[in-house]
């Protein structure tokens, strides 16, 4: 059986506002309460995230807080995982 991110009720506030839960993808790396599957289906929403703001910012809508993709990479890399996107639609940030 694969792990679902959807189905476990402990994650939803973090992968709803991954940001608003942890300051840095270092704070989640370092959340012990956390399994590894836990964290890569946050960061990967992170990543989501991120690249929104990405395109928001390359389409004259910035003003936000300052994009962390390249740190959430990181987290995923150090994790050994892929930043995969598969609920995405077909977009700029790379959706299939």
């Amino acid at each position: 059986m694969t792990y679902d991110p959807a189905n476990d009720s402990e994650i939803q506030p973090a992968l709803l506002d991954p940001a608003g839960e942890y300051d840095t993808p270092q704070a989640l790396l370092e959340d012990d309460s956390l399994r590894k599957e836990q964290k890569v289906a946050i960061l990967r929403r992170w990543a989501y995230d991120a690249n929104e703001l990405s395109v928001a910012a390359e389409e004259g809508m910035g003003g936000g807080e300052p994009a962390m993709l390249q740190r959430v990479l990181d987290a995923l890399n150090a994790l050994g995982a892929e930043p995969t996107m598969t609920a995405a639609a077909p977009t700029k940030q790379g959706g299939t």
